[in-house]
């Protein structure tokens, strides 16, 4: 036989085939038979597992998914899921796998670990699917690369002029919000083709939030821009700062606040400091007032070109999108807890209040890792070393209406939904 002979994948239907001729002629006449491979001692193997390959599809190669260890406990959070998409409420795996938790602990099953693993054969085994929206990714001007290059030209140039230390390198960017964040993604049955999520009736009543960030991982207290005229009475929790707006929108006014309140808070700046800002082209950025308040504080300004924040601006390319994350997170608890939700005379929710809106902004930027900033900043070329050994970090990717809103879903294969489904087994 030869000793470099290949491994094959067999289908159990094709094992149950070779299992029934070996249990009229022999092992060895099977393996004559069919291979090989298959031999006669892998033939032997089969046999002994002939009652579970019966149990799985005859399509099916391996066991992986096929067999539930814990029915009890898959069969809850089967009906945990289904109750929650019923009532047009999203669901992520990570609250499959909280749940699954706490249903072991009601079963006293001892062993049970709540993997991303096992929540991706629980998936499998009971053909649910993520599902998300279609987006339109953003545009990129026709002279992109020598735009990139004259930015990065800019950055170094600065950096060696004024010598800036990686703490006092910031990017700020406003992330428009609305009081219901409804996730682009969520568990479903497979098959379905319209996905109907459970809102409050209030995703058109939207906010803004200023984020910002240092090089060195540094996060700064948000900003929250309210669309409304007076200020609030309720209760704001510490370390988010509060302004009002008609529209909601950031204005000189905002940023004169902002740099005061926040850009000249942070650690260096009562040392006057030179520093540099990275921002996008908003013309409220870009206002006169605006840049004589940055000179008062030596800050220098990197403005990125129109098109070009989502490979320039380190809070759009890394960060947004973990801190958004964590904020469907905290509207998908408060959702589910219907014990938080207060109603109108007329029967309908209201929207969540101001002070624990700003309590689940101040939970999901604190829950953002101060290493994916560090990263970002690299990403976009703008903290790396001088003398060129980061360069390699560059665009590097990482390893990584009504009541309710009607969506079209398109099945969604992204790992990173499955918190990163890794290859270990819980079997």
């Amino acid at each position: 036989m030869d000793s470099k002979q290949k491994r094959g994948a067999y289908t159990a239907g094709f094992k149950l085939k070779v299992v029934e001729y070996a249990k009229q002629h022999g092992n060895r006449a099977a393996a004559r038979h069919f291979g090989e491979p298959p031999t006669e001692c892998t033939i032997r193997e089969w046999r002994k597992m002939e009652e579970k390959l019966k149990t799985i599809s005859k399509t099916k190669c391996n066991f992986r998914s096929g067999i539930a260890k814990w029915p009890k406990l898959e069969e809850q959070a089967k009906e945990f899921v289904l109750n929650h998409r019923k009532a047009g409420i999203a669901l992520s795996t990570k609250m499959i796998i909280i749940q699954a938790v706490k249903i072991s602990k009601e079963l006293q099953i001892q062993d049970f670990k709540g993997t991303a693993s096992w929540c991706q054969r629980f998936m499998k085994r009971h053909e649910l699917r993520m599902r998300t929206r279609t987006r339109i990714s953003q545009r990129m001007p026709d002279d992109y690369e020598e735009k990139i290059i004259n930015f990065h030209n800019f950055i170094i140039k600065q950096r060696k002029r004024q010598n800036f230390e990686i703490g006092q390198i910031g990017n700020m960017d406003e992330v428009p919000l609305t009081f219901d964040v409804p996730s682009n993604k969520t568990v479903e049955a497979k098959g379905a083709k319209t996905v109907t999520i459970k809102t409050s009736g209030h995703e058109k009543n939207h906010y803004t939030v200023v984020l910002a960030v240092t090089a060195d991982g540094n996060k700064l207290p948000p900003l929250v821009i309210f669309k409304r005229k007076t200020f609030p009475k309720e209760k704001i929790p510490s370390g988010i700062q509060v302004h009002v707006h008609p529209k909601g929108w950031m204005d000189k006014e905002g940023m004169r606040l902002w740099i005061r309140n926040v850009w000249e808070k942070r650690p260096g700046a009562l040392l006057k400091k030179p520093s540099l800002l990275v921002l996008d082209s908003f013309r409220s950025h870009l206002t006169e007032p605006t840049k004589r308040e940055f000179q008062m504080c030596k800050t220098e300004i990197a403005v990125i070109p129109g098109g070009l924040t989502s490979q320039l601006q380190p809070l759009d390319v890394s960060i947004n999108k973990p801190f958004k994350a964590f904020m469907r997170e905290e509207w998908n608890k408060y959702m589910c807890d219907e014990s938080q939700h207060e109603v109108t005379k007329s029967g309908r929710m209201k929207r969540p209040g101001i002070s624990k809106v700003c309590q689940w902004i101040k939970t999901s930027w604190d829950a953002v890792k101060e290493d994916i900033i560090i990263k970002s900043f690299k990403k976009c070329g703008i903290s790396n070393a001088l003398d060129g050994e980061e360069d390699d970090l560059i665009y590097e990717d990482s390893s990584s209406e009504s009541s309710s809103v009607h969506c079209d879903f398109e099945d969604s294969s992204e790992d990173e939904e499955f918190l990163g489904f890794p290859d270990s087994s819980d079997f």
